[in-house]
């Protein structure tokens, strides 16, 4: 008899091949009938975006602004805002509320209510608002520094004026720079988090928030299909955020310097134990790095004592409190560590 097969078969639910004779079984099929319906949990996923979406959504607001425009014209904008405190203080993206001082917001359950600018800092994006109403929900704060590549992230806003969509995907990448720029000078907003999950315009403002549905970001911008940025919860922004409720504005010392991350040199970095500083590429004349004796090609190693490696450390530490203050600025220059006094001057708006 002429060896025939193999031939697909099922028997008992379990599919089988015949070969001459012999029958093997293979895993069983999975059928439509097999799959969870409608009542049976859902998976993992599903139950982390819908848990922070149910959580995050009361404290969401959709934002909408006019400004002047050109020869007078009234323009009409809008974005999303997170509320920070049941008494009404919300955080948006300085850009969304720029060239205006009020505005209305809505929320999810209906309620609509108009807000006050109370300060905007344009070199982080961003600013707080106070609704004129209380009893708002308030978003729980997250720490961005604690984010790893590849962990669940949820977008929440009003893309289009969309109210209350919901995205999610991954952080993409950390540690990204994104510039802005005012009248006063340009800054990178160091940090910024990276993620695929999709936003649109009127996202600006919303929350970009973890599995926990604790806000780790502020969702900024759109840098491509795919490609949203975020600026970080952090410790950084907490500073910000604390001197626009209180002040109105933010503080900045400035050096007078342009700069670049770059690896110390290897015996310089045996000396200090560490491999990264701050190079410096170019002085400003008659401004306080000039003054102090700083020149182009020297490298930060330390500021007021503390350790300086990336630009984000060095804008860390260039808070109000150095104003016209003495501190001790590190350099290296060739095979010297040089201590200069400097006295910072105040960023201008």
């Amino acid at each position: 008899m002429p060896r025939i097969g193999p031939i697909d078969g099922v028997t008992g639910g379990t599919c089988a091949r015949w070969y001459g004779g012999r029958t093997m079984a293979t895993p069983p099929l999975r059928l439509i009938a097999d799959l969870p319906d409608d009542d049976e949990p859902l998976d993992a996923y599903s139950r982390a975006v819908t848990f922070v979406a149910d959580r995050l959504t009361p404290s969401i607001a959709n934002l909408r602004v006019a400004r002047r425009g050109r020869g007078g014209r009234l323009l009409d904008g809008g974005g999303s805002g997170v509320v920070l405190s049941a008494d009404g203080y919300m955080v948006t993206s300085a850009h969304v509320v720029e060239g205006t001082d009020r505005g209305g917001a809505s929320f999810a359950d209906g309620r609509e209510v108009g807000f006050a600018v109370v300060g905007a800092d344009p070199l982080s994006d961003l600013a707080v608002l106070r609704a004129d109403e209380g009893e708002l929900v308030p978003a729980s704060l997250g720490d961005a520094e604690r984010l790893r590549v590849g962990q669940l992230v949820v977008a929440i806003g009003n893309p289009y004026g969309f109210a209350g969509s919901v995205t999610a995907g991954v952080v993409s990448a950390l540690g990204r720079s994104l510039p802005t720029r005012t009248a006063g000078g340009a800054r990178l907003i160091d940090n910024v988090i990276q993620t695929d999950a999709a936003l649109n315009p009127g996202n600006s403002g919303g929350a970009l928030a973890d599995a926990r549905a604790r806000v780790v970001g502020i969702n900024t911008a759109v840098a491509g299909v795919g490609l949203g940025l975020a600026v970080p919860i952090d410790a950084a922004t907490r500073r910000i955020i604390a001197a626009l409720l209180h002040d109105g504005r933010v503080r900045r010392a400035y050096l007078g310097i342009a700069l670049g991350a770059r690896p110390l040199p290897p015996r310089m970095a045996r000396r200090l134990g560490r491999r990264g500083c701050i190079e410096v590429v170019d002085v400003v004349p008659d401004r306080p790095a000039d003054r102090a004796g700083i020149r182009a090609g020297d490298l930060i190693v330390a500021l007021a004592g503390v350790p300086v490696e990336d630009v984000a450390t060095l804008q860390r530490v260039m808070v109000g409190d150095l104003i016209d203050a003495t501190v001790t600025v590190t350099v290296a220059r060739g095979d010297e560590l040089l201590d200069l006094q400097l006295v910072a001057e105040e960023l201008a708006a």
